[in-house]
């Protein structure tokens, strides 16, 4: 998201005597630089070549189905929420197929959803019925100005 000029910047303030560090995160492929118009190829990220040059750069890879029930599970924990092993398991795979901020993101109302219904343990109903008062980005962008999953209007 970043241009030709805020990258000018970065790379002068990178040669300064008190160097600041700078964390870049992208998932642009080969792309055009914004702002550069036409005087400079597409490249890596859409980072100029010569900033590109001084950077490490860290692979990352989306979680393990048994990586997200672990956070899951600790989060859980760390919250004082007692959540059952279907319910856990419900969790992780919305954080496998959507993102694990949107599966932590279930944990609250799910544990209050079923503090209502008179449960001491979050259960997969529980779960279910939060993915569908709930919606992740992707389903939102979907029903944006037309019909949502459940084919109701949404304006």
């Amino acid at each position: 998201m970043l241009d030709l000029e805020s990258f000018t910047f970065l790379t002068r303030a990178l040669e300064s005597s008190i160097s600041p560090i700078v964390i870049l995160a992208s998932n642009r492929g080969l792309t055009p630089i914004r702002g550069a118009q036409d005087s400079l190829p597409a490249s890596a990220h859409g980072i100029p070549p010569d900033l590109l040059a001084r950077l490490l750069i860290i692979p990352t890879h989306p979680y393990q189905p048994d990586e997200v029930r672990s956070i899951v599970r600790t989060r859980a924990k760390t919250e004082g929420l007692a959540i059952g092993d279907a319910a856990l398991e419900k969790i992780g795979e919305a954080g496998v197929r959507v993102s694990l901020r949107y599966a932590l993101q279930l944990l609250t109302p799910a544990s209050i959803l079923a503090k209502v219904g008179g449960k001491n343990e979050v259960g997969v109903g529980d779960v279910e019925e939060c993915e569908s008062l709930f919606l992740d980005a992707g389903r939102s962008a979907k029903g944006l100005g037309g019909e949502d999953t459940n084919g109701v209007f949404i304006a």
